[in-house]
């Protein structure tokens, strides 16, 4: 099943954000190597695809895992979580119906 990972950026959070980029990219790239990432981004803070000095409000991630324990394990390993841009991560199920 799909789930969605939802984390929320701490205020101000965009230079922890950049420096653990690189390891949260990382994960996501195994997750898409083994076929299992539907999608992933950030929601910047202003309506820009690049929002400079704004920052991000937080991220989606929507990727399979065999339960909803799994994705949680997956969630809490979240380098933006260990590095305090998240404040908070979310796991729910979710239903992939279109396309």
């Amino acid at each position: 099943m799909y789930y969605c990972i939802i984390g929320i950026d701490n205020p101000d959070s965009l230079t922890k954000r950049a420096a653990a980029r690189a390891d949260h990219l990382a994960r996501l790239h195994q997750l898409q190597a083994e076929g299992r990432l539907l999608t992933a981004g950030p929601f910047p803070a202003v309506d820009r695809d690049d929002p400079g000095s704004a920052g991000y409000l937080g991220s989606l991630i929507v990727a399979r895992f065999e339960s909803l324990e799994e994705a949680q394990h997956w969630a809490a390993a979240e380098p933006y979580l260990a590095a305090g841009v998240y404040a908070d991560v979310s796991v729910r199920p979710y239903k992939v119906v279109f396309p």
